[in-house]
C-alpha cells in the first residue's frame, strides 16, 4: 500500500490498523528547539478521543500519545519525531458476521478488489481510527504556528450542521462550542441536534454533517498559483479524512449562482500595504492559490456512516446477495469527532507552506533571508 503520507517539508507518515496492537505516526521536517512533550500533545487528543458521550462510539480508548524520538531535554531536535497509540478496546468479535460481507457504501468492496486481503476488523487500515495520529501530528503543526505566528494565529472548526439542521449564524457563538458535545457555535441548535440524533440512533442508523474550519492570523503569501496551491491542497488535506465528501473554500459552490460584483471582495487601502482592507471574504482567504491575510475559511461534508444497525442489501465474497447489519459500537454521526481532525489537517497544511515559503522566498517577499 502506497501513500501512508502528506506533506512535502512538513511530512506525516501514519502506520496501524483500527483493531491492531498500536496506531502511530512519523512527523518529519519539525524544527529543532520547539518546547514539545507528551502532556502538550494529549489535550489535543482529548477532544477527538472516543467514549465521551452517547453521541459518539463508546469504544473505550484513553488515547495516551507516547513520544519515541525526535526530543531531547523538553525540545524538538530537529530529527523526526515517532509517536505512539496503543490499542486497548479493539472488541474484534463484533466484526466476525461481516467478515465476508461488504458493508454498502464502506471501503470494504473497494479494498478486497484492489488488494485481494483485507482486515475486516473495525475497516482495518480504511478505519477512522487512524486519524486519532493525524491529530498528533497537527498539535505539533498548531504549537510550532503559535510559536512563530503568535496570539493573532488560530484554528477553529465546529458542526455547523447535522443532517438536514443547520446552526442560526446569528447565533453563532465560537465560545459555545465547549458547552456541548456537538462542537456546536449555536446553543439552541446543539439541544435540537441532541434530539434528532437520539432518534437517529434508537433508529439503529447515522447522520451527516458539515464542518466549518477556520483560521486567523495566517500572513499572505502561503502556497504556490498553479500546482501547489493552498486552497487546493487545504481541499486535498480535508478529502483524505474518513467520509469526506466535499470541501469548500470561503463561499464555495454558492459562488456559482451569484453576481461577480458580490463574489469579487473589494479592497481599500489600510494602514500599509501588506495590511488592506478587505470588505468581504468571499474567496476564503485564498486568491490565485496564496493566501491574502485574511481568515481561511474550510468547509467540509461529511456523509453518513455505513456502520449501521439498519440492514442493508449488498454482496459478499461468494457473490451473493445478502443483507447487511453492522453490529458493534459506532458514530451516529462520524462529523462529530471530525472537527479536531479537520483542525489538524489545516495546520499541518498550513505549516508545510509556511516552510516552503521561508525557503523560497524568506521572511520578506522577494528576498531570501
Amino acid at each position: 500500500m502506497a501513500d501512508n503520507s502528506f506533506g512535502t517539508l512538513f511530512n506525516v507518515t501514519s502506520f496501524g490498523e483500527s483493531h491492531g496492537s498500536a496506531i502511530g505516526c512519523v512527523v518529519d521536517g519539525v524544527p529543532p528547539n520547539l518546547p514539545l512533550s507528551e502532556a502538550l500533545i494529549q489535550p489535543y487528543l482529548d477532544r477527538r478521543r472516543p467514549g465521551t458521550s452517547k453521541f459518539v462510539t463508546q469504544r473505550q480508548e484513553d488515547d495516551q500519545v507516547e513520544i519515541l524520538s525526535g526530543i531531547f531535554e523538553g525540545k524538538t531536535t530537529g530529527t523526526p519525531i515517532g509517536l505512539l497509540i496503543r490499542n486497548k478496546d479493539q472488541r474484534s468479535k463484533d466484526y466476525g458476521e461481516i467478515a465476508n460481507q461488504f458493508r454498502p457504501g464502506h471501503a470494504d468492496y473497494t479494498y478486497q478488489m484492489k488488494y485481494g486481503h483485507r482486515d475486516y476488523r473495525g475497516g482495518g487500515r480504511s478505519s477512522a481510527r487512524e486519524t486519532a495520529v493525524r491529530v498528533a501530528a497537527g498539535a505539533i503543526a498548531d504549537m510550532f504556528l503559535k510559536k512563530v505566528l503568535g496570539s493573532d494565529y488560530q484554528i477553529r472548526g465546529a458542526v455547523v450542521q447535522i443532517g438536514p439542521h443547520a446552526i442560526d449564524r446569528t447565533n453563532m457563538d465560537w465560545d459555545e462550542r465547549h458547552n456541548n458535545p456537538f462542537f456546536c457555535p449555536d446553543a439552541a441548535m446543539a439541544k435540537q441536534w441532541e434530539s434528532y440524533l437520539d432518534g437517529v440512533r434508537k433508529a439503529g442508523s447515522s447522520a451527516g454533517a458539515i464542518l466549518e474550519i477556520i483560521a486567523d492570523g495566517i500572513p499572505v503569501g502561503l502556497g504556490q498559483p498553479i500546482y501547489g496551491k493552498l486552497d487546493g491542497e487545504l481541499a486535498a488535506a480535508m478529502m483524505s479524512i474518513n467520509a469526506a465528501k466535499g470541501v469548500e473554500i470561503g463561499g464555495g459552490f454558492a459562488l456559482s449562482g451569484i453576481d461577480g460584483s458580490l463574489a469579487s471582495d473589494e479592497m481599500r487601502a489600510g494602514n500599509s500595504l501588506e495590511t488592506p482592507t478587505f470588505l468581504s471574504n468571499q474567496a476564503g482567504g485564498v486568491l490565485g492559490g496564496i493566501s491574502t491575510g485574511q481568515q481561511i475559511v474550510v468547509r467540509v461534508a461529511i456523509k453518513p456512516t455505513s456502520s449501521i444497525l439498519t440492514p442493508r442489501q449488498s454482496i459478499d465474497r461468494d457473490n451473493q446477495n445478502v443483507d447487511v447489519v453492522t453490529k458493534g459500537r459506532h458514530d451516529p454521526c462520524v462529523g462529530i469527532r471530525a472537527v479536531p481532525v479537520g483542525e489538524a489537517m489545516m495546520a499541518c497544511v498550513l505549516l508545510d507552506h509556511l516552510l516552503l515559503h521561508r525557503g523560497q522566498i524568506g521572511d520578506g517577499g522577494g528576498q531570501i533571508g
